[in-house]
């Protein structure tokens, strides 16, 4: 039985690990946050492509899976509805989705606390060395771990992440604690405003236990707004004690000023739907966006997936589907295949996917860069339409899917 190494224990690790698991594969998950990672990450978009995978590795695809959305609006200055635009999508949330696809994976084969240090290889294995000084060996290694990959550093070094020049600030409210001008005008549609360069919206997500039955939701908001310079992006990631954190902050850690600057924002630029929501919601944060386009993804016997091996912007809303397509792909390419043809074959398929995607991501977020790419003009409904649309709209992704399917024999959603 040929085994895997898994460094990475949130979504795409998951995919990966249970898919590997069902076509016969040894595996490992290792994950180096010593707690559950359930209570992380806010609302995330699906598609069809990920549902399937859902299925195919034994998940339940129920109306409980997350919030229907019908219609999207776009709010004007004053809060008034100033375009519509229906469009179907089902909004569901990180922790809804983790603990459906941890649920699945036994508990014998996920380690937690186990942080990489280095990777080795031959042509015969691989070996992941841990801090604790574990040396874990197999057939593959699978870098699911994420934005800091620390796979990718250790395999592919000089392949990082690249700041993008602006910053979403986020928050859950959840609907108990949601005003009733809230809920009248925005709770249940996907809601946008879009004044000159920054970019605010609102959606309905699976609460508190994963609930998506009404009145036990959440609402997600994101608030893009440009952070020019990386310089100026580390000064926000700097602590109350001076402490310098780089290009991120862990929450509980942005100065009360910084903090203060963004409640002051709140009170003169947004439309009373998203002040009212923003100002009702007690825990908010800032994400850095970034986005990372790699010249490779495989190196002998090991391989990137998830946002290890592409970072597209938040835009493109298929973080999740982009993992799963990639865990999917990795282990049929493996089947009846040697190692590294398959290999080979996984990465024909996910590097012009992640490609595509960065692309998509670019091209939907330019206007909010300094300077703003020209190519990116976003009237409203524009990107009303385009922000998370489905996989079959992006420039080059069509005929990867149709290739998948014809290879590996798997129906893909239109």
């Amino acid at each position: 039985m040929p085994s895997a190494l898994i460094i990475g224990g949130s979504l795409g690790g998951l995919f990966t690990g249970l898919l590997l698991r069902q076509a016969g594969w040894h595996v490992t998950v290792f994950e180096r946050s010593p707690r559950d990672l359930a209570s992380r990450g806010v609302g995330v978009g699906t598609h069809p492509e990920q549902m399937d995978i859902m299925r195919r590795v034994g998940s339940t695809v129920d109306p409980t899976i997350g919030v229907p959305i019908e219609e999207r609006i776009c709010l004007g200055r004053d809060g008034a509805v100033t375009h519509r635009l229906p469009f179907h999508k089902v909004m569901s949330s990180w922790g809804r989705l983790y603990n459906e696809l941890r649920g699945l994976l036994p508990v014998e084969v996920y380690r937690n606390g186990m942080q990489l240090d280095a990777v080795v290889q031959d042509a015969d294995s691989v070996t992941a060395i841990f801090a604790d000084g574990h040396r874990v060996s197999g057939d593959l290694l699978v870098g699911a771990d994420g934005l800091r990959s620390t796979v990718r550093a250790c395999c592919f070094p000089g392949q990082g992440p690249v700041y993008a020049g602006y910053v979403a600030w986020r928050g859950l409210l959840a609907e108990a604690d949601a005003p009733e001008s809230v809920k009248r005008s925005i709770f249940n549609d996907f809601t946008f405003y879009l004044p000159g360069r920054e970019l605010v919206m609102a959606y309905p997500v699976p609460g508190r236990d994963d609930d998506a039955g009404i009145g036990k939701r959440a609402l997600n908001w994101l608030w893009y707004h440009p952070v020019e310079t990386q310089q100026a992006l580390r000064a926000m990631c700097t602590d109350a004690n001076g402490h310098d954190h780089g290009l991120s902050i862990p929450p509980p850690l942005i100065h009360p000023d910084i903090i203060a600057a963004f409640r002051h924002d709140v009170a003169t630029q947004m439309p009373p739907p998203f002040a009212a929501t923003m100002n009702a919601t007690q825990e908010v944060f800032f994400q850095p966006i970034f986005d990372l386009a790699p010249p490779s993804i495989v190196t002998g016997r090991v391989a990137l997936v998830g946002d290890a091996a592409f970072v597209a912007r938040p835009h493109v809303a298929a973080g999740v589907t982009k993992a799963a397509l990639n865990a999917a792909w990795l282990t049929d390419a493996l089947a009846s295949r040697d190692i590294h043809d398959g290999l080979a074959l996984y990465d024909q398929l996910a590097q012009p996917l992640g490609e595509a995607m960065v692309q998509r991501g670019r091209w939907i977020g330019g206007f909010l860069e300094t300077p703003p790419n020209p190519d990116s003009r976003m009237d409203p409904l524009t990107l009303m339409e385009e922000q998370g649309a489905a996989l079959r709209r992006i420039k080059g992704v069509p005929p990867l899917l149709d290739k998948a399917a014809a290879i590996f024999g798997h129906r893909t959603p239109s």
